[in-house]
């Protein structure tokens, strides 16, 4: 099944720690059904440092992936969390649009 969530979205965090949280998603994982959303999920990595790289060393706090059920669109109009449809418009494009008002969430 294709997922409704795609990158750049604004979404909400629904279930876990970080429930109630909004933000915007920085990646989709299709194969693993998981989104990595900016500022959610947060865990901290012990990188050794990569001068070729220009990488420094130490503990970088970073987001890590959630499963895509965890989380719901933004509606572009209401701003609040929305079940996502889908609908083909009359010059036959396919757009998402958002369940509660109607609006097309694809820009």
């Amino acid at each position: 099944m294709a997922m409704s969530i795609r990158k750049n979205d604004q979404v909400m965090v629904r279930a876990g720690k970080d429930r109630g949280k909004k933000g915007r998603v920085l990646s989709v994982v299709p194969a693993k059904n998981r989104v990595v959303v900016e500022g959610v999920n947060l865990i901290k990595r012990h990188t050794r440092p990569n001068p070729q790289k220009n990488i420094k060393g130490g503990i970088v706090e970073r987001e890590a992936a959630i499963h895509a059920s965890n989380v719901m669109l933004l509606d572009p109009d209401t701003n609040e969390p929305t079940r996502v449809g889908k609908k083909t418009l009359s010059d036959g494009t396919r757009v998402r649009i958002g369940r509660k008002s109607g609006a097309v969430v694809d820009k």
